[in-house]
Protein backbone atom coordinates (compact mmCIF):
# COMPACT_ATOMS: atom_id res chain seq x y z
CA UNK A 1 0.00 0.00 0.00
CA UNK A 2 2.65 2.40 0.71
CA UNK A 3 4.57 1.98 -2.78
CA UNK A 4 0.76 2.46 -4.15
CA UNK A 5 0.70 5.47 -2.73
CA UNK A 6 4.45 6.72 -3.28
CA UNK A 7 3.83 6.09 -7.01
CA UNK A 8 0.18 8.02 -6.68
CA UNK A 9 2.00 11.08 -5.23
CA UNK A 10 4.85 10.76 -7.71
CA UNK A 11 2.12 10.94 -11.08
CA UNK A 12 0.28 13.52 -9.26
CA UNK A 13 3.60 15.38 -9.08
CA UNK A 14 4.85 14.74 -12.67
CA UNK A 15 1.63 15.77 -14.05
CA UNK A 16 1.24 18.92 -12.41
CA UNK A 17 4.88 20.04 -13.73
CA UNK A 18 3.59 19.02 -16.83
CA UNK A 19 0.28 21.32 -16.74
CA UNK A 20 2.35 23.87 -15.14
CA UNK A 21 4.87 23.53 -18.40
CA UNK A 22 2.47 23.82 -20.68
CA UNK A 23 1.10 26.98 -19.42
CA UNK A 24 3.75 28.90 -19.09
CA UNK A 25 4.45 27.73 -23.02
CA UNK A 26 1.00 28.24 -23.73
CA UNK A 27 1.14 31.79 -22.22
CA UNK A 28 4.40 32.89 -24.00
CA UNK A 29 2.95 32.26 -27.43
CA UNK A 30 -0.73 33.71 -26.36
CA UNK A 31 1.23 36.96 -24.84
CA UNK A 32 3.80 37.86 -26.63
CA UNK A 33 4.51 35.78 -29.78
CA UNK A 34 1.30 35.42 -31.37
CA UNK A 35 0.09 39.37 -31.49
CA UNK A 36 3.48 40.52 -32.51
CA UNK A 37 2.43 37.87 -35.61
CA UNK A 38 5.40 36.00 -34.34
CA UNK A 39 7.01 33.02 -36.14
CA UNK A 40 8.72 30.11 -34.38
CA UNK A 41 9.81 26.88 -34.25
CA UNK A 42 8.57 23.50 -34.16
CA UNK A 43 4.59 22.24 -34.49
CA UNK A 44 3.59 25.70 -32.67
CA UNK A 45 5.40 27.81 -35.14
CA UNK A 46 4.00 25.45 -38.39
CA UNK A 47 0.71 26.44 -37.14
CA UNK A 48 1.44 29.94 -36.01
CA UNK A 49 2.12 30.21 -40.48
CA UNK A 50 -1.00 28.52 -41.15
CA UNK A 51 -3.14 30.57 -38.50
CA UNK A 52 -1.60 34.20 -40.19
CA UNK A 53 -1.93 32.80 -43.68
CA UNK A 54 -5.68 32.06 -43.14
CA UNK A 55 -6.38 35.72 -41.63
CA UNK A 56 -7.19 33.50 -37.97
CA UNK A 57 -9.59 31.20 -39.38
CA UNK A 58 -7.48 27.87 -38.73
CA UNK A 59 -5.77 28.72 -35.29
CA UNK A 60 -2.66 27.39 -34.15
CA UNK A 61 -4.24 24.38 -31.82
CA UNK A 62 -5.86 22.68 -34.56
CA UNK A 63 -2.91 22.10 -36.36
CA UNK A 64 -0.66 21.52 -33.09
CA UNK A 65 -3.02 18.66 -32.73
CA UNK A 66 -3.07 16.99 -36.27
CA UNK A 67 0.80 17.48 -36.91
CA UNK A 68 1.46 15.62 -33.08
CA UNK A 69 -1.08 13.38 -33.70
CA UNK A 70 1.34 11.48 -36.50
CA UNK A 71 4.57 12.61 -34.52
CA UNK A 72 2.83 10.93 -31.18
CA UNK A 73 2.27 7.24 -32.93
CA UNK A 74 6.55 7.40 -33.60
CA UNK A 75 7.11 8.22 -30.44
CA UNK A 76 5.27 5.41 -28.68
CA UNK A 77 7.39 3.09 -30.52
CA UNK A 78 10.25 4.36 -30.09
CA UNK A 79 10.17 6.14 -26.36
CA UNK A 80 7.54 3.76 -24.27
CA UNK A 81 4.29 4.25 -23.34
CA UNK A 82 5.01 6.09 -20.32
CA UNK A 83 6.30 8.59 -22.24
CA UNK A 84 3.11 8.12 -24.85
CA UNK A 85 0.79 8.41 -21.69
CA UNK A 86 2.22 11.46 -20.74
CA UNK A 87 2.71 13.27 -23.94
CA UNK A 88 -0.46 12.92 -25.08
CA UNK A 89 -2.07 14.35 -22.43
CA UNK A 90 0.55 17.32 -22.73
CA UNK A 91 -0.58 17.69 -26.06
CA UNK A 92 -4.30 17.65 -25.79
CA UNK A 93 -3.54 20.32 -22.68
CA UNK A 94 -1.39 22.37 -25.79
CA UNK A 95 -4.15 22.13 -28.46
CA UNK A 96 -6.80 23.72 -26.27
CA UNK A 97 -5.24 26.10 -24.62
CA UNK A 98 -3.98 27.01 -27.44
CA UNK A 99 -7.06 27.91 -28.92
CA UNK A 100 -8.99 29.12 -26.42
CA UNK A 101 -6.52 31.11 -24.63
CA UNK A 102 -6.68 33.58 -27.29
CA UNK A 103 -9.93 34.42 -26.07
CA UNK A 104 -9.24 34.80 -22.62
CA UNK A 105 -6.64 37.62 -21.54
CA UNK A 106 -8.07 41.01 -22.55
CA UNK A 107 -6.19 43.37 -24.96
CA UNK A 108 -5.14 45.82 -22.30
CA UNK A 109 -2.74 43.29 -20.48
CA UNK A 110 -1.55 41.73 -23.84
CA UNK A 111 -1.21 45.75 -25.01
CA UNK A 112 0.81 46.78 -21.98
CA UNK A 113 2.53 43.61 -21.34
CA UNK A 114 3.62 42.60 -24.67
CA UNK A 115 2.81 45.24 -27.93
CA UNK A 116 4.27 48.33 -25.31
CA UNK A 117 7.35 46.98 -25.23
CA UNK A 118 8.33 46.34 -29.20
CA UNK A 119 9.08 43.14 -30.48
CA UNK A 120 12.58 42.35 -29.51
CA UNK A 121 11.44 42.41 -25.28
CA UNK A 122 8.51 40.46 -26.69
CA UNK A 123 10.79 37.56 -28.16
CA UNK A 124 13.06 37.64 -25.12
CA UNK A 125 10.21 36.97 -23.18
CA UNK A 126 8.46 34.56 -25.27
CA UNK A 127 11.25 32.60 -25.95
CA UNK A 128 12.29 32.30 -21.87
CA UNK A 129 8.76 31.16 -21.18
CA UNK A 130 8.24 28.74 -23.94
CA UNK A 131 12.06 27.33 -23.70
CA UNK A 132 11.34 26.44 -19.51
CA UNK A 133 7.60 25.67 -20.59
CA UNK A 134 9.47 22.55 -23.01
CA UNK A 135 12.16 21.98 -20.41
CA UNK A 136 9.60 21.64 -17.26
CA UNK A 137 7.75 19.05 -19.55
CA UNK A 138 10.56 17.31 -20.60
CA UNK A 139 12.34 16.50 -17.50
CA UNK A 140 9.19 15.03 -16.25
CA UNK A 141 8.98 12.32 -19.69
CA UNK A 142 6.58 13.93 -21.00
CA UNK A 143 6.93 16.78 -24.54
CA UNK A 144 4.74 19.75 -25.98
CA UNK A 145 4.76 17.82 -28.96
CA UNK A 146 6.52 18.19 -32.72
CA UNK A 147 10.45 19.02 -32.79
CA UNK A 148 10.53 18.28 -29.05
CA UNK A 149 9.70 14.63 -29.51
CA UNK A 150 12.29 13.80 -32.75
CA UNK A 151 14.47 15.92 -30.49
CA UNK A 152 14.20 13.39 -27.73
CA UNK A 153 14.32 10.00 -30.23
CA UNK A 154 17.37 11.63 -31.44
CA UNK A 155 18.82 11.84 -28.29
CA UNK A 156 17.71 8.82 -26.83
CA UNK A 157 20.67 6.56 -29.15
CA UNK A 158 22.89 9.88 -29.72
CA UNK A 159 24.63 12.42 -27.38
CA UNK A 160 23.01 15.26 -29.25
CA UNK A 161 21.69 17.95 -27.06
CA UNK A 162 17.64 18.37 -27.74
CA UNK A 163 18.27 22.32 -27.87
CA UNK A 164 20.52 21.59 -30.62
CA UNK A 165 18.20 19.35 -32.53
CA UNK A 166 15.77 21.29 -32.24
CA UNK A 167 17.60 24.06 -33.23
CA UNK A 168 18.25 23.13 -36.31
CA UNK A 169 14.54 21.64 -37.47
CA UNK A 170 13.01 25.25 -36.51
CA UNK A 171 15.07 27.47 -38.47
CA UNK A 172 13.79 25.52 -41.51
CA UNK A 173 10.39 26.08 -40.18
CA UNK A 174 11.27 29.64 -39.73
CA UNK A 175 12.47 30.26 -43.21
CA UNK A 176 9.86 28.80 -44.87
CA UNK A 177 7.42 31.51 -43.85
CA UNK A 178 8.84 33.91 -46.47
CA UNK A 179 7.05 31.78 -49.04
CA UNK A 180 3.58 32.05 -47.50
CA UNK A 181 1.18 35.32 -47.48
CA UNK A 182 1.03 36.13 -43.57
CA UNK A 183 -1.80 38.61 -42.47
CA UNK A 184 -1.68 41.11 -39.70
CA UNK A 185 -4.56 41.07 -36.40
CA UNK A 186 -6.51 43.60 -38.33
CA UNK A 187 -6.57 41.81 -41.71
CA UNK A 188 -3.75 43.57 -43.48
CA UNK A 189 -1.27 41.55 -45.48
CA UNK A 190 2.34 42.44 -43.84
CA UNK A 191 4.68 43.68 -46.24
CA UNK A 192 7.98 41.83 -47.17
CA UNK A 193 10.12 43.75 -45.45
CA UNK A 194 8.58 43.39 -42.27
CA UNK A 195 8.38 39.32 -43.55
CA UNK A 196 11.75 39.34 -43.10
CA UNK A 197 12.42 41.21 -39.74
CA UNK A 198 10.02 38.38 -38.46
CA UNK A 199 12.30 35.83 -39.53
CA UNK A 200 14.85 37.29 -38.04
CA UNK A 201 13.18 37.74 -34.92
CA UNK A 202 12.22 34.11 -35.61
CA UNK A 203 15.78 33.24 -35.63
CA UNK A 204 16.40 35.10 -31.92
CA UNK A 205 13.56 33.50 -30.75
CA UNK A 206 14.55 30.07 -31.26
CA UNK A 207 18.04 30.55 -30.24
CA UNK A 208 16.88 31.73 -26.73
CA UNK A 209 14.52 28.63 -26.46
CA UNK A 210 16.97 26.35 -27.28
CA UNK A 211 19.24 27.78 -24.99
CA UNK A 212 17.11 28.12 -22.26
CA UNK A 213 16.07 24.88 -22.26
CA UNK A 214 19.41 23.38 -22.41
CA UNK A 215 20.19 25.58 -19.64
CA UNK A 216 17.05 24.09 -18.08
CA UNK A 217 17.72 20.22 -18.64
CA UNK A 218 21.23 20.35 -17.88
CA UNK A 219 20.15 22.14 -14.57
CA UNK A 220 17.81 19.28 -13.36
CA UNK A 221 20.21 16.50 -14.31
CA UNK A 222 23.14 17.41 -12.16
CA UNK A 223 24.86 15.03 -9.59
CA UNK A 224 26.56 15.40 -6.89
CA UNK A 225 28.72 12.88 -5.40
CA UNK A 226 28.58 12.40 -1.22
CA UNK A 227 31.36 10.87 1.18
CA UNK A 228 30.51 10.81 4.74
CA UNK A 229 32.39 9.89 7.61
CA UNK A 230 30.50 8.87 10.79
CA UNK A 231 30.73 6.16 13.48
CA UNK A 232 26.85 5.86 12.70
CA UNK A 233 27.63 5.25 9.13
CA UNK A 234 25.48 2.13 9.49
CA UNK A 235 22.69 4.18 10.27
CA UNK A 236 23.03 6.16 7.50
CA UNK A 237 23.57 4.09 4.91
CA UNK A 238 20.31 2.22 5.27
CA UNK A 239 17.93 5.97 5.97
CA UNK A 240 19.74 6.16 2.22
CA UNK A 241 18.70 3.37 0.82
CA UNK A 242 15.24 2.44 2.86
CA UNK A 243 13.83 6.03 2.29
CA UNK A 244 16.00 8.05 -0.08
CA UNK A 245 15.78 4.74 -2.42
CA UNK A 246 19.40 5.42 -3.63
CA UNK A 247 22.26 3.12 -3.85
CA UNK A 248 25.38 3.28 -0.86
CA UNK A 249 28.42 2.10 -1.42
CA UNK A 250 30.59 1.53 2.42
CA UNK A 251 34.20 1.68 1.49
CA UNK A 252 37.02 0.84 3.87
CA UNK A 253 38.83 3.78 5.32
CA UNK A 254 41.74 4.37 7.56
CA UNK A 255 42.34 7.99 9.58
CA UNK A 256 46.30 8.58 8.91
CA UNK A 257 46.44 10.67 11.93
CA UNK A 258 44.44 8.57 14.85
CA UNK A 259 45.65 5.31 12.51
CA UNK A 260 42.18 4.11 13.38
CA UNK A 261 39.83 2.22 10.54
CA UNK A 262 36.95 3.55 9.44
CA UNK A 263 34.00 3.29 6.53
CA UNK A 264 33.52 5.74 4.26
CA UNK A 265 29.69 6.17 3.20
CA UNK A 266 29.47 7.15 -0.44
CA UNK A 267 26.61 7.76 -2.49
CA UNK A 268 25.84 9.85 -5.86
CA UNK A 269 22.78 11.53 -5.97
CA UNK A 270 20.74 14.27 -8.49
CA UNK A 271 22.01 17.33 -6.98
CA UNK A 272 18.09 18.94 -6.98
CA UNK A 273 18.06 16.00 -4.37
CA UNK A 274 21.20 17.10 -1.96
CA UNK A 275 19.74 19.26 0.83
CA UNK A 276 17.18 15.58 1.58
CA UNK A 277 19.86 13.84 2.10
CA UNK A 278 22.01 16.38 4.33
CA UNK A 279 19.13 16.80 6.55
CA UNK A 280 18.63 13.17 6.60
CA UNK A 281 22.43 12.94 7.70
CA UNK A 282 22.34 15.73 10.20
CA UNK A 283 19.50 13.89 11.87
CA UNK A 284 21.58 10.99 12.22
CA UNK A 285 25.05 12.03 13.32
CA UNK A 286 24.98 15.99 13.92
CA UNK A 287 28.74 15.58 14.04
CA UNK A 288 29.33 13.63 10.88
CA UNK A 289 31.99 15.04 8.40
CA UNK A 290 30.00 15.23 4.79
CA UNK A 291 32.10 15.98 1.63
CA UNK A 292 30.03 16.97 -1.23
CA UNK A 293 31.43 17.34 -4.94
CA UNK A 294 29.94 17.90 -8.28
CA UNK A 295 30.22 15.01 -10.94
CA UNK A 296 29.41 14.96 -14.75
CA UNK A 297 29.11 11.45 -17.11
CA UNK A 298 26.73 9.84 -14.37
CA UNK A 299 25.49 6.52 -15.89
CA UNK A 300 23.66 3.60 -15.05
CA UNK A 301 20.54 2.86 -12.79
CA UNK A 302 18.53 5.98 -11.66
CA UNK A 303 20.46 8.20 -13.96
CA UNK A 304 21.63 8.54 -17.93
CA UNK A 305 21.95 5.72 -20.30
CA UNK A 306 24.69 5.27 -22.44
CA UNK A 307 23.84 6.19 -26.35
CA UNK A 308 26.50 4.37 -28.55
CA UNK A 309 24.19 4.36 -31.42
CA UNK A 310 22.40 1.49 -32.80
CA UNK A 311 23.60 -2.25 -32.31
CA UNK A 312 26.32 -3.41 -34.98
Amino acid sequence: MTSLKKNFWVGVKEYTLITLGVLMYVVGWIIFLIPNNMIGGGVTGLGSIVQYATGGAIKIGYTYFVVNAALLVAALFTLGRSFGFKSVYAILLTSVTLNVGQGIFPQEIIQTLALDNGKLMCTIMGGIMVGIGIGLSMSQGGSTGGTDIIALIVNKYRNVSPGRMILIMDAVIILSSLFVPSYMPDGTLMAWPDKITTVVYGFILITIVSTVLDLYLSGSRQSVQIFVLSPKYAEIADAITSDLHRGVTVLNGKGWYTKHDTEVVMVITRKTDLNVFLKYINAIDPNAFVSVSSVTGVYGKGFDRFKTGGKR
